[in-house]
């Protein structure tokens, strides 16, 4: 994979924006969206969700015309499931996205949903893109948002810099939908559309399945430099019918206390779910349609009883109203914190032009208008994280 006529530069914390940790494998090293503190006694999900590199990029400035990546990533196939087209690299130069590619190979995950996951080791793969010209550039290499990637080796014909921070980094934490869900590519999932709306850095910590109000990310938060933090909560806790709503309501209380404790006055939206008409009136659980899957068709649907709301389960009508609450209690003492319907982001009349493919997750189409909506809402004039000059 190497080329003796191309320079090798090692992949540090510095070439790397959007990674909280580097893990060193035997191919060469692993980005995490969470440090081993919380990886040591997080699900199992949680972890694999984490390393997988939504929003992670390579960030550097060079003359080089070409740019090589050798990577080992992960495929998942799921048994009985569509197959999951390959990951996609996006090359970003001086702000614009300028080229695409994937990589086939490397490890396969197979994943069987009635029990079971068999992994099959594979080689390491390389991404190129060449003809980029010998001017100065900056460029961004993001990595696949839905593939967990080991990076072993960076190639280019010039010498490569790490890029300065960027002046204003976003934090933002949620479910799948901000970790990818069907976004066409790393840079289309709405977190990516919206940071580039807001000329922001981006930290995307969406994990999929998994925005359980784990106390181990709120740490991760908390323990993490940003300049404008974003949580959107809700639809997992419903998917997962972890918790009734007298668990619930202290649990986003102690969330928020303890991302406070290492960010007292940081402007920190929290954002309710995105309309999902299988749970509005619904609760959880939230299980795959095993008809549908048949058939080759990947659906889910919801397996609670709108009955046993008056017991404290879970929908999204409830989360909406209670995180309102929540927020305009807390806004006494806390002028920085501020609250975001997300159906203002994606609504009924959305679902009706752009409804969900499998009935939980938005299209591409969607994901860009979430991406767009938030872009205006948050970071555009009266926003919360709208730049005052």
């Amino acid at each position: 994979m190497t080329d003796p006529d191309l320079i090798e530069t090692a992949i540090t914390p510095e070439l790397l924006r959007g990674a909280l940790d580097l893990e060193h494998t035997p191919y060469g090293v692993l980005p995490h969206r969470l440090p081993g503190s919380a990886r040591r006694w997080a699900d199992p999900q949680l972890t694999f969700a984490a390393s997988q590199p939504s929003g992670v990029r390579l960030a550097f400035g060079t003359r080089s015309s070409v740019v090589r990546l050798v990577t080992v990533p992960t495929k998942q196939v799921y048994v009985g499931a569509p197959p999951r087209p390959d990951g996609v690299y996006d090359l970003v130069v001086d702000g614009r996205l300028t080229a695409q590619s994937t990589a086939s190979g490397g490890h396969r995950m197979t994943i069987d949903l009635t029990g079971g996951v068999q992994v099959t080791p594979g080689e390491p793969v390389a991404v190129a893109f060449t003809g980029l010209g010998d001017s100065d550039k900056e460029i961004e290499l993001w990595l696949p948002w839905n593939e967990r990637t080991e990076l072993v080796a960076l190639l280019t014909d010039e010498p490569v810099t790490p890029l300065p921070p960027p002046e204003r980094l976003w934090l933002h934490h949620g479910s799948s939908i901000s970790h990818g869900s069907y976004s066409d590519s790393p840079t289309a999932t709405w977190p990516a559309v919206a940071a580039a709306a807001g000329a922001v850095g981006l930290v995307n910590l969406g994990f999929s399945g998994s925005a359980l109000l784990d106390p181990c990310v709120a740490r991760a938060i908390r323990d993490t430099s940003a300049d404008l933090i974003s949580l959107k909560l809700g639809i997992n806790v419903v998917n997962a019918d972890s918790m009734r709503l007298r668990a619930f309501t202290p649990a986003v209380h102690g969330y928020l206390d303890t991302i406070r404790d290492g960010h007292p006055s940081t402007p920190l939206l929290l954002v309710s779910p995105v309309l999902c008409p299988l749970h509005e009136d619904v609760p959880g659980p939230t299980d795959m349609d095993l008809d549908e899957l048949a058939h080759g068709r990947l659906r889910f649907r919801a397996a609670g009883d709108a009955a046993d709301v008056a017991a404290g389960r879970l929908t999204l009508e409830v989360i909406r109203a209670e995180l309102a609450r929540i927020v305009a209690e807390r806004r006494t003492d806390d002028p920085h914190l501020a609250h975001l319907d997300g159906r203002e982001l994606y609504g009924p009349a959305d679902a009706a032009a752009l409804p969900l493919p499998d009935g939980l997750h938005p299209s591409p189409a969607a994901q860009r208008l979430i991406g767009e909506r938030f872009g205006r809402q948050g970071f555009g004039e009266g926003g919360v994280f709208h730049r005052k000059e």
